[in-house]
């Protein structure tokens, strides 16, 4: 089948032709009087509705810049690695626990979820206050490199 060979399935609907003769009656299916019922009838134009609803402080396309981190927790550092390793965004994103976010390896913050028994060195990664603690107990240590 060639694209000149198409056909529609159905007939196209014709679109009503009001207000001239005919059945319709007087105000031909256009109601009494106003700016509808005229001839050539121009509505306000539609896109001064939309300018007037955006903010305009900014620029209506700003959006505030939200913080790209990627998250994980505890228990997944303690299925995934060795005691005495060291841990950082990199090494995360080539053992997949982690995804690059708009081409780039994200910030990673590390929560507190599930235990720690290995001491893992941790570097280059947020941590919450009870990760710390966690981390810490184990006999892990932490650089934070800025």
């Amino acid at each position: 089948m060639q694209l000149h060979q198409l056909k529609p399935k159905y007939k196209k609907k014709e679109k009503k032709r009001v207000g001239r003769g005919g059945k319709k009656g007087t105000y031909s299916g256009r109601g009494m009087k106003g700016q509808k019922a005229r001839a050539g009838a121009k509505l306000k134009p539609a896109i001064r509705v939309f300018i007037k609803r955006y903010h305009k402080l900014r620029g209506y396309r700003f959006k505030g810049k939200e913080k790209e981190v990627a998250i994980i927790n505890i228990k997944d550092l303690e299925r995934n690695f060795e005691a005495n390793q060291k841990i950082n965004p990199e090494i995360l994103l080539k053992k997949r626990l982690i995804r690059k976010i708009k081409g780039k390896v994200p910030q990673v913050k590390i929560l507190s979820e599930g235990e720690i028994t290995k001491a893992l060195t941790i570097e280059n990664c947020d941590l919450s206050k009870t990760a710390k603690e966690k981390i810490k107990k184990a006999g892990g240590t932490i650089h934070e490199v800025k």
